[in-house]
């Protein structure tokens, strides 16, 4: 089988700076996971995947939306074709996938989990899903063991506020070395317009024994259901929208609007902005009483492809970057709360790389002497955390923020096989120091850069996020090193 000779052990490296970067002070780190999509079920019960298809490819939209731009046909993708030949026709795919990041990724997790050297493509399939499946049955495969493969200290998986929570206790009770944490994530209730949103106001009704009548009545219910988060050790909230407004309603409107929406009426879309604002500040200042960290995710158009909805469901690959004006509803938002003396830690992401110097900007309107680097703008997200999207990144964070007070990557992943895009975030942050000191623009002292590089990596994160509150104990907090 041939090789993959370019996943060597300098991989993206490109000078002997960069190389000491990474090897002497970012491979060996832990990592904190703080935003992710795994499964609370697979991680407390410690599954073992049955094949590699089954780890790898259920859920996965980026390699599903590959498939399709090769041409694959859906009875391969999310269809009832088997294991194997999904499989197959995703290694078809994997050469075509050359200088996406996918095939960096695939490459990466191949070698690092199985060992395996060799590149996937059609021709060399059946070898390695057999290899590949043969491991992943065995005990030191099963999803624990992957996670402390990748030496994974804590994953805060992404949770609605109806979730009942019971695979984060039963995980909890195991005492493991893994931390998993649950975020609330709250989106279902501040979009009242969405097809689910009276279903989960009944359900939300049943799992907090009270009625909802009114919009303060949803803001103690959901408050009720951050109290039980918080007992189980969450310290993070997640929001993913399309924007933010500078509008606001009045109680007595936001329940008119709650009132009519329960009856199956649909709220005009100023109206609608308003709900979602108003909901999303009350819920922002609980935030703040706890101490979480709260997570906006702003800019997808989600589900463009209506046939592929009916025919498969939503959130499937047909996701895209949105073109929506951002600044105006951001800056009120946080200024509103700020404003208040409500305005928590907070991490702010963008879709559209257009957008990436006026988030930078906007996270540092609001930092203060409370925490260094309060307000962050958050790691290249989705389609933007690849090799150039992650650089573009660095460099305007550099350029308008301090890249020093950077909390750093996550996987916002569904697989358990992801974790390597930690590492591939730590080499790219190496070999972009490590030039600097070759261009001359930085001091070529290797031990103040390193530890730098490793507070970027994990140190910064572990201080600003103080999981050591939780009720377990998870990480020892210090000084930023």
């Amino acid at each position: 089988m041939s090789r993959t000779t370019f996943i060597s052990d300098n991989f993206l490296l490109q000078s002997e700076e960069a190389s000491r970067l990474y090897h002497d002070y970012a491979a060996g780190l832990p990592i904190i996971d703080y935003h992710n999509h795994l499964s609370p079920q697979q991680i407390a019960e410690d599954i073992n995947f049955t094949n590699i298809t089954e780890a790898w490819l259920y859920g996965d939209h980026y390699k599903w939306r590959a498939m399709r731009a090769n041409g694959i046909s859906e009875h391969y993708i999310t269809g009832d074709s088997s294991d194997v030949e999904k499989f197959g026709k995703w290694a078809e795919t994997v050469p075509m996938t050359m200088r996406n990041p996918l095939f960096h990724w695939t490459h990466l997790e191949l070698k690092r989990y199985f060992g395996i050297d060799a590149l996937l493509t059609g021709k060399t399939a059946q070898n390695i899903y057999k290899k590949s499946s043969h491991l992943l049955n065995q005990k030191d495969f099963s999803t624990d063991a992957l996670l402390r493969k990748m030496k994974v200290q804590v994953v805060c998986t992404t949770d609605h506020p109806t979730d009942d929570l019971a695979y984060h206790k039963q995980h909890k009770e195991k005492n493991s070395e893994l931390h998993m944490l649950p975020t609330f994530r709250p989106d279902k209730f501040l979009i009242i317009n969405g097809p689910e949103f009276v279903s989960y106001l009944e359900a939300l009704e049943k799992m907090t024994a009270q009625e909802i009548h009114t919009f303060d009545d949803l803001v103690i219910a959901l408050a009720q259901r951050i109290e039980d988060f918080d007992k189980l050790g969450c310290r993070l909230s997640d929001h993913g929208l399309e924007q933010l407004f500078n509008t606001v309603g009045t109680s007595s409107e936001l329940t008119s609007m709650l009132i009519a929406r329960r009856t199956n009426v649909e709220i005009g879309e100023a109206e609608a902005r308003k709900f979602q604002m108003s909901l999303l500040i009350e819920l922002a200042k609980i935030y703040h009483t706890k101490n979480w960290t709260m997570q906006l995710h702003l800019g997808p158009i989600r589900n463009n492809n209506t046939r592929l909805m009916r025919q498969v469901g939503a959130d499937v690959g047909a996701d895209s970057i949105g073109d929506f004006e951002q600044s105006r509803g951001l800056s009120y938002f946080l200024d509103h709360l700020n404003n208040e003396d409500k305005l928590t830690k907070t991490i702010l992401y963008n879709l559209n790389p257009r957008d990436n110097e006026v988030f930078a900007t906007m996270a540092g309107n609001f930092n203060d002497d409370t925490i260094a680097g309060k307000v962050q703008w958050g790691s290249a997200w989705w389609f933007l955390d690849q090799k150039d999207g992650i650089e573009k990144q660095l460099n305007a964070l550099s350029n308008m923020g301090l890249i020093s007070r950077f909390i750093g990557m996550l996987t916002d992943s569904r697989s358990f096989l992801s974790f390597p895009r930690h590492e591939y975030f730590r080499r790219i942050l190496c070999n972009l120091i490590g030039q600097d000191i070759v261009n001359g623009e930085l001091p070529n002292d290797i031990d103040w850069l390193g530890k730098m590089v490793e507070n970027i990596c994990y140190y910064n994160a572990r201080d600003y996020f103080k999981f050591d509150h939780a009720d377990d104990g998870v990480i020892a907090s210090s000084q930023i090193r």
